[in-house]
């Protein structure tokens, strides 16, 4: 599900990854469609790569948007905008034992949003892989 999907550091947004050359890669906004050519210098996360630091080892993102999605009834999640403190409280339900230490609220956000925008375009896919 996550396979191909990344996060440009600097950019808004997630992107699609398109093409890839020597120095640089093709990327395409899930939001908006548009193409734009990506530094292979720039920092750029793929998402299948990225896990949540807990207090019993580390939570995979897919693990933890499959717990939002079981959450929301696979609606969307509450707005990554919200007040700190509701923020944190919504993901202390769903991962109880993150470190707090190592997880930013600005990750937390992050991590909602990203949810968001997948859910949105329904690009959330929970099937066992064959």
């Amino acid at each position: 599900m996550l396979k191909g999907i990344l996060a440009i550091s600097g950019q808004p947004g997630l992107y699609k990854l398109i093409a890839e050359t020597k120095s640089r890669i093709i990327v395409e906004s899930l939001t908006t469609g548009k193409r734009m050519p990506a530094s292979t210098s720039a920092k750029i996360s793929a998402l299948e790569d990225i896990a949540v630091f807990t207090h019993s080892g580390d939570v995979p993102l897919k693990d933890i948007f499959r717990k939002i999605d079981t959450k929301e009834g696979g609606g969307p999640a509450p707005d990554a905008k919200s007040p700190d403190k509701d923020v944190r409280k919504y993901f202390e339900e769903l991962i109880p034992d993150y470190d707090q230490d190592k997880v930013y609220l600005s990750d937390i956000r992050k991590v909602i949003a990203w949810y968001n925008i997948l859910q949105e375009t329904s690009m959330l896919d929970f099937s066992p892989v064959p």
